[in-house]
């Protein structure tokens, strides 16, 4: 099995719902990180082998094979390499990084790039199920019949709620993991933390003006204990509300992968070496607990320990998810989403897992540490994991 580095890792800002990349289409949204990461270490757009997109919503603009679409929209990638989307729910695009590296570790291939992408401002929360926002035609359902006789109907703030009671996860303790979050993802944006990993994107500000945006969109440092205080329960639960769960957001990230050879070939500097990379399935009732089985997984296959890690980035899909991590391995609070996660920076589901990784390496070169691991919940009780290797 060959080595596998990243030798590049970009993001779009994320952006708000109906925010600053509303007009943008998906596969120039992509094209533009794709553009981003190979001119960033000016590599030979000829050399890439594949694309491998994360999408969930795979319908309308992002619908067709998006990777293929970002590749035939981008400006400096030529006809003729392939692309394939992929969905694995929330995991997507963690997903596609780890196919990247099966690809180039089994030596089928040498240059791939791994990527994400989610325009949820078109296609919102169970598109493929209720119609996009242009149709608004029913899809039919998913589960089915067999699905729904065993485990009922899918609802994620319930199973959320459900965690929170089954792990002792209080009211209290979410609330001020979303006010740290927060104030986590501002200090990052402001203190240029980011800057190294940001592909400044051209937008629309609220009036419709053209801007370019270089920060994240979704932060509200103003969040404190009393804004969260005054929010609605949702529907089906105790008290989680908006406030304690990640926002429906926009964004694109592309990572390149390549073998050590090629690597020592081209005379580039690795930024990571991916460790090891695991994904198991969990209680499709309560789904999103994912992370707990597949940390306990990649770590038992890597011979680590959680005290190994530098920082370790578990998405913060609803508050009870990483708070129930980090109470089943009595992890480090100080190593957890260090700048913030997905309930200041947004969730743009099928991009999420690649943008944590992106995160998550170029924090290790801020901080000079070690190791990151990456996990996230996803739909239908799954969770792909990574450990990251700064080099």
């Amino acid at each position: 099995m060959k080595e596998v580095y990243i030798v590049s890792a970009v993001r779009t800002p994320v952006g708000k719902q109906k925010g600053y990349l509303r007009e943008w289409e998906a596969p120039r949204l992509l094209a533009t990180v794709l553009d981003a990461s190979i001119k960033k270490i000016d590599l030979d757009p000829n050399l890439v082998d594949d694309v491998i997109t994360g999408c969930v919503y795979q319908v309308g603009e992002q619908g067709f094979t998006l990777a293929r679409m970002g590749v035939l929209a981008s400006d400096i990638l030529p006809e003729t390499i392939p692309g394939i989307a992929i969905n694995r729910q929330c995991g997507s695009s963690l997903s596609a990084i780890q196919m990247a590296h099966g690809m180039i570790a089994s030596g089928n291939m040498d240059v791939v790039i791994a990527s994400g992408c989610e325009l949820m401002s078109k296609y919102t929360m169970l598109s493929d199920v209720n119609g996009t926002l242009y149709t608004k035609q029913p899809m039919g359902n998913p589960w089915g019949k067999l699905y729904m006789e065993r485990f009922g109907a899918p609802n994620q703030i319930v199973a959320a709620q459900k965690i929170a009671d089954t792990y002792g996860i209080t009211k209290e303790a979410c609330q001020e993991l979303a006010v740290q979050s927060h104030q986590k993802a501002h200090r990052a944006n402001s203190e240029g933390y980011f800057k190294n990993e940001i592909v400044p994107m051209k937008g629309l500000d609220k009036e419709g003006n053209e801007i370019i945006r270089d920060t994240d969109e979704p932060v509200r440092p103003q969040t404190t204990f009393e804004t969260l205080d005054g929010l609605k329960p949702l529907p089906g639960t105790e008290w989680l509300t908006a406030g304690l769960s990640s926002t429906i957001t926009d964004g694109s990230s592309s990572i390149i992968l390549m073998g050590e050879d090629k690597v020592k070939e081209l005379n580039l500097t690795p930024l990571a070496r991916i460790v090891a990379n695991t994904v198991v399935g969990s209680d499709p009732r309560l789904m999103l607990t994912g992370p707990l089985p597949a940390t306990k997984k990649i770590l038992d296959k890597s011979g680590m320990t959680l005290d190994d890690m530098d920082i370790y980035e578990i998405n913060e899909a609803f508050a009870p998810i990483p708070l129930a991590w980090e109470k089943v391995y009595d992890a480090d609070r100080e190593k957890l989403n260090v700048n913030g996660g997905a309930l200041a920076l947004g969730h743009p589901v099928g991009n999420s897992g690649c943008r944590l990784s992106v995160s998550a390496i170029h924090e290790l070169h801020r901080r000079k540490g070690k190791y990151a691991l990456v996990s996230l919940c996803t739909g239908g009780g799954m969770a792909p994991a990574t450990i990251f290797e700064r080099v």
